[in-house]
């Protein structure tokens, strides 16, 4: 009799190994001798020699020491701290841009298979510079007052002297050279105005942040309308997502004059925003959102549109009491809807249904039990908001399957 026991590995192993494919998460998968192990900084193709960092009863993970058989698209990273001991922002830096963009379409491609068992195929579009994107960030000071962000998997400040994903306008290198207080959270946002603000807040605990420069609330530009987004409300850390995701959702929902739409976590009103032309006097958008800060934001913002309401509480408890829309627009948190959701949605019976996601396994999920509620897929467009990192922003279209 065989033993299908699997071989063990243990924490500071150095091995030899073929690096597979991507996982969902930023990680590439190896096996040695049966163990299966996440690498960090690895390509697929690639052979590497790897030092094991953890270790589980389903999978280990890894870093790579040594890169024995290079992979064409293999770059050098164009940020110092981006390396198996730096920050842990971004995972991607080592991986050409083009090459990035392919292997986020794989793990779309494998969720949607693994998860919905639907077989799609997208290309991850390309949105802009690679660098010098990123508008909101949280960075942390160390023990000794330094700023930095944390290591990968880890409660470690590395103090940084620049972050080259962050725009310009943040000047992160001159906050970089000032003295701050130790293990202090410094979270950071910039406006398209040229508005910044900060606000410190402890390191560990969830201590609300206390703001400490600039407004409190930021104005952004969008569509040649001012939103005002207060420091502790969500809004698009890319640059241009908020045009892009605005143009690709009116794109799919094709709102009419006279419409009744729900755009569910609508925050501070991104999206109804846009919408307000469409509908017209005669038709209507309801905002749904959970935060309190986004809702008084949003109401701020639509005080003088009288076809715009705005609805504070949980989406999954408010959405029963809708008995009619014409289109919904969802832009949930990363956790994605759920079931719950998704069967109101089908229950109202929009004609439409357009839903942003930056998790594709949770897309994936929703987008399984919505076939089963009677929608269908039936676009994606997927958009690299994220580059040099793993994550990725997806466009859904879901239309009601016709019965014949």
């Amino acid at each position: 009799m065989t033993s299908s026991k699997k071989t063990r590995v243990a924490v500071g192993d150095v091995l030899d190994v073929e690096i597979e494919k991507i996982a969902h998460g930023g990680h590439f998968i190896a096996r040695h001798d049966g163990a299966v192990i996440f690498i960090r900084h690895a390509i697929p193709g690639e052979r590497c020699r790897i030092q094991i960092t953890s270790t589980g009863s389903s999978f280990n993970r890894a870093d790579v020491l040594e890169v024995l058989q290079q992979s064409p698209d293999r770059v050098n990273a164009p940020c110092s701290f981006s390396h198996r001991l730096g920050c842990g922002g971004c995972d991607f830096q080592h991986i050409s841009i083009a090459r990035q963009r392919r292997l986020k379409a794989e793990v779309i491609a494998e969720q949607f298979l693994r998860i919905a068992k639907m077989t799609i195929n997208v290309e991850v579009e390309e949105i802009g510079d690679p660098l010098h994107w990123r508008t909101r960030a949280i960075a942390t000071t160390n023990h000794q007052g330094k700023l930095g962000f944390y290591g990968s998997r880890s409660h470690s400040v590395i103090p940084i002297n620049d972050c080259l994903i962050l725009t310009d306008e943040m000047r992160i290198s001159e906050l970089a050279a000032k003295s701050w207080k130790a293990d202090t959270r410094v979270e950071i946002a910039v406006s398209s105005t040229g508005e910044r603000n900060i606000a410190l807040a402890p390191s560990r605990g969830a201590e609300k942040a206390r703001l400490t420069e600039g407004p409190q609330v930021l104005r952004e530009e969008v569509a040649g309308r001012t939103l005002e987004v207060s420091q502790e409300s969500f809004w698009q850390s890319h640059k241009r997502a908020p045009e892009v995701l605005t143009r690709i959702v009116l794109d799919f929902a094709h709102v009419q004059e006279g419409e009744r739409v729900l755009d569910l976590y609508g925050g501070v009103g991104l999206f109804t925003s846009a919408l307000i032309p469409l509908v017209g006097e005669s038709g209507s958008v309801e905002l749904f959102e959970g935060s309190k800060t986004a809702t008084s934001d949003a109401i701020r913002n639509f005080s003088n549109d009288s076809n715009v309401k705005v609805i504070v509480g949980d989406v999954a408890k408010l959405i029963p009491r809708v008995t009619d829309a014409d289109v919904i627009i969802l832009d949930p948190p990363r956790e994605g809807a759920g079931k719950l959701v998704l069967s109101e949605i089908a229950r109202i019976k929009p004609r439409a249904v357009v839903y942003v996601a930056c998790d594709p396994a949770a897309l994936a999920r929703d987008s399984a039990y919505f076939l089963e509620l009677g929608y269908s897929l039936v676009k994606i467009r997927a958009l690299d908001l994220f580059p040099m990192t793993h994550h990725i922003e997806c466009v859904a279209m879901y239309l009601p399957i016709k019965v014949s």
